[in-house]
């Protein structure tokens, strides 16, 4: 069985084929740390993290790389309106991301690079782009030569000239053609920068993922991954870059995954109707947020509502019930001599079925229907008078590896003790005393996750048990 992913570059579902046997070379691109992540992050952290764990599953090794923008124009205008430095607000934001993305059950990628902390590499490489002509230095800017790259645009299928109709020179830019774009950025008066060959300055935004790559993956990589939004410029940019100044092809397989609508339409702040993932993880339970979020296939765009949560947290909820019902049973169960093997055979169909779904582009729609299949089995199986103990560790076993393949939780935590809990609040009281609100709502979202709901009212916090 081979797995097939639809590779953006080709528009066609192609057989995986690694650079290196048992091995997936990923990059995929992460967030700009200036605030909390929307939920519009949070999709491709969840899909790519899905995609990894499949890989895994399959046996392979997976270098999993997902860097941080740490420094650009977002960050310097939400540091000069706090009144804090730009690397504060980004280590804020980086552990409220870590946070955030591992109570949607996000495993921690291999190598977290910072574009702050690869300065040097990110210089280099755009040396390299001047040396070989691909590049200019222009007034304390420097730009990538656009035309001189003969295959720009073939990741987001657009022509030279479709591009040139619409490409504008902005007022401040020392551009020879509209359509290049910044590599290194001249520093304005009491921005952070650093020095560089052309003065003091900092990165353009695309740069720093093909520096980065470079650094942590080589030349030529298996899988770059990211939003829909990104093809355009960012990872066409990235393609040009790369591949001019390394000579190699820069990533074999492209992965984008749609868009997030809000009540069918599109999430804007403009519209009210952006929603934080920090905020959603507060009033629901992050893994039926990763259930949702997986319950359509990663290219199509998903729309969400709180009904249509409602509906993800039913219906992982009978995936549950079955978990915890077999579990229960189990305790009553006996070794009985009858045959096991119909149900045996009919575990492992579903088991076979689901890597058939997964293995074509890494459809977690269809596999959670495949899901519902083993839990709809499992559940008439235990409508017999006499279980098999054997039978039922099968079952159990089945929806625990399936559910696992997900990043889904399906067994319950062991429960806090009162007094567990009490220790817990007050040491969140303690923190927000010592304004350390990070650990506050670290706090917070632990008992969230263990399903303990927080009031906090002025006669101070009450809790409950969801």
């Amino acid at each position: 069985m081979s797995i097939n992913v639809y590779n953006t570059l080709t528009r066609t579902k192609e057989t995986f084929q690694p650079l290196e046997e048992g091995k997936v070379k990923m990059y995929v691109c992460g967030p700009t740390v200036y605030n909390y992540i929307h939920i519009g992050n949070a999709r491709p952290a969840i899909v790519f993290d899905t995609v990894r764990r499949y890989f895994e599953y399959r046996g392979y090794e997976v270098e999993y790389v997902l860097n941080f923008t740490d420094v650009d124009d977002k960050l310097i205008k939400a540091a000069n309106e706090m009144g804090e430095e730009v690397p504060d607000i980004s280590n804020r934001f980086i552990e409220a991301y870590k946070e955030d993305v591992k109570a949607l059950g996000v495993k921690e990628a291999v190598h977290h690079p910072r574009v702050t902390e690869n300065m040097e590499e990110i210089i280099a490489f755009i040396k390299g782009l001047i040396e070989k002509g691909f590049a200019y230095e222009s007034e304390g800017d420097v730009y990538f030569r656009t035309r001189s790259f003969n295959e720009y645009g073939k990741l987001s299928h657009q022509s030279i000239d479709e591009l040139r109709s619409g490409a504008r020179i902005e007022v401040g830019e020392k551009k020879e053609d509209p359509l290049d774009f910044t590599l290194w950025k001249e520093a304005k008066s009491e921005e952070i920068s650093w020095e560089s060959p052309w003065g003091e300055g900092r990165p353009g935004w695309h740069i720093e993922c093909s520096a980065m790559a470079r650094k942590y993956l080589g030349d030529t990589i298996d899988i770059h991954a990211g939003g829909q939004d990104l093809t355009f410029p960012h990872h066409e940019n990235e393609i040009a870059q790369s591949e001019a100044n390394n000579g190699h092809s820069f990533a074999r397989y492209w992965m984008h995954n749609g868009y997030i609508n809000i009540e069918n339409e599109k999430m804007s702040k403009s519209l009210g109707n952006f929603v934080l993932a920090h905020d959603l993880i507060q009033k629901h339970d992050p893994q039926v947020i990763r259930f949702f979020m997986l319950s359509v296939q990663y290219r199509h765009p998903i729309n969400f509502s709180d009904e249509l949560l409602a509906g993800a947290k039913s219906s992982l909820d009978r995936i549950r019930n079955a978990y915890e019902n077999i579990q229960h049973r189990k305790k009553s169960s006996m070794n009985l001599q009858e045959s096991t093997e119909t149900w045996m055979e009919q575990i492992e169909q579903h088991k076979q079925q689901f890597m058939t779904e997964m293995d074509d582009d890494f459809n977690t729609a269809n596999a959670i229907s495949v899901l519902f299949d083993l839990t709809k089995s499992a559940n008439l199986y235990l409508q017999s008078e006499q279980t098999n103990e054997a039978v039922l560790e099968d079952f159990e076993q089945a929806l625990k590896e399936l559910t696992d393949v997900l990043g889904v939780q399906i067994a319950k935590d062991e429960e806090l003790l009162d007094e567990e809990v009490d220790s817990l609040i007050a040491e969140r009281k303690q923190a927000r005393k010592d304004r350390d609100f990070a650990r506050a709502d670290q706090i917070r979202d632990e008992l969230k996750a263990r399903n303990i709901i927080l009031e906090d009212t002025f006669q101070g916090t009450r809790w409950k048990r969801g």
